[in-house]
């Protein structure tokens, strides 16, 4: 019996962890595609680690398996957490599909620099994307 249920955890977080990676490469912005691999990251191999408990139950290898699955619920969060912030101040763009944005009033977003050869010496050498035109004049 434990060996159908350590086969359905191994199954079960495997199945978590490809759908969640296809979410990473079928998710239009950068915010999404994250949610998706974080979410994943913790409960996919979480799964996989419980099903290998129950096909080789020892004491040992129950209280690593508990670490390691403590070990991913404290530091996975935390870390997409640091990432999207540091996306968002630094000016990753949302999908153009998103209904609002909570966070544009509450912290400063930047975006990032390009550089414009055909500016003079007088004027800054640099402009942001938001200025930038959004495409190319037919000629």
């Amino acid at each position: 019996m434990l060996i159908w249920l350590s086969a359905f955890c191994v199954l079960s977080g495997s199945i978590i962890t490809f759908i969640a990676a296809l979410g990473v490469l079928r998710l239009p912005d950068f915010f999404m595609r994250m949610h998706a691999a974080t979410k994943a990251g913790v409960v996919g191999p979480s799964l996989i680690l419980v099903g290998a408990g129950l096909y080789q139950p020892s004491w040992d290898a129950w209280i690593k398996i508990a670490l390691a699955i403590l070990f991913l619920f404290m530091t996975t969060p935390i870390a997409s957490h640091l990432l999207g912030k540091a996306g968002f101040i630094g000016g990753v763009s949302l999908w153009e599909g998103t209904a609002r944005n909570d966070l544009d009033n509450v912290l400063p977003s930047h975006v990032f620099v390009e550089s414009d050869a055909s500016t003079s010496s007088e004027q800054p050498a640099a402009k942001t994307m938001a200025s930038a035109p959004k495409a190319l004049p037919e000629q």
